[in-house]
């Protein structure tokens, strides 16, 4: 039965309201898909936090415009229906390219991330690409490690000098009465050897002036 001009428009109007806030998007195609599969499909990929639908080739492109998936839904032939999300587009390609593993009857025409259209060649790299939880995780470790290693030396450092203090102050090399009398020490024997050298000055005088006075004949 064909859809009257209405019923088109409230369908366009529907999936352009789902679409709207998608930014990333994956077209497949299928036969011979039975309810409990078409079933478990849409779990999946509610799973991976998109939503599915089947498409109209010839409503997708009205109710794709203005929005960020719109150039994968022109020039659509055969069966076709999309897998959409805000989210992770990783996580949506992963999800499908698992379970069409398993469910050869569904198969990718074409993706889109962000605006930028995908082959089926670049949906399936796209599933072997870490998400964004693994990505951030990777991002907080590389963060995180810098300073963990730092506190670590930071309090190895603080630990090691504690050490050295202690042994120093045992050995005696930190203050003690031993330092101080080195100190008052130095002072005395400067004022020793100050009157050697004023003696050994004198002698050298009185011999010069013994050797400038006139012999006695």
């Amino acid at each position: 039965m064909a859809l009257t001009k209405q019923k088109k428009q409230e369908k366009v109007a529907a999936l352009a309201g789902e679409l709207q806030g998608a930014t990333a998007a994956i077209i497949g195609t299928f036969t011979a898909m039975t309810a409990a599969k078409d079933v478990d499909l849409r779990k999946t990929v509610r799973n991976a936090g998109g939503k599915y639908q089947v498409l109209k080739n010839k409503l997708a492109p009205k109710a794709g415009e203005g929005t960020k998936i719109e150039d994968a839904l022109g020039g659509l032939k055969g069966v076709s229906s999309i897998a959409y999300t805000s989210g992770d587009p990783v996580a949506l390609a992963k999800a499908l390219s698992t379970w069409v593993k398993d469910n050869s009857q569904f198969t990718f025409k074409l993706g889109i991330v962000d605006g930028k259209v995908l082959s089926v060649a670049e949906v399936n790299q796209l599933a072997t690409m870490p998400g964004k939880e693994e990505l951030f995780a990777k991002l907080l470790f590389l963060i995180n490690a810098p300073a963990q290693r730092l506190a670590t030396v930071i309090n190895a450092t603080g630990r090691d000098l504690a050490v050295v203090i202690n042994q120093a102050v045992e050995q005696n090399k930190l203050g003690g009465a031993a330092p101080a009398a080195a100190v008052e020490a130095a002072p005395a024997v400067e004022a020793e050897a100050a009157p050697a050298a004023d003696t050994e000055g004198a002698s050298a005088q009185a011999e010069a002036a013994a050797d400038e006075a006139p012999a006695e004949g």
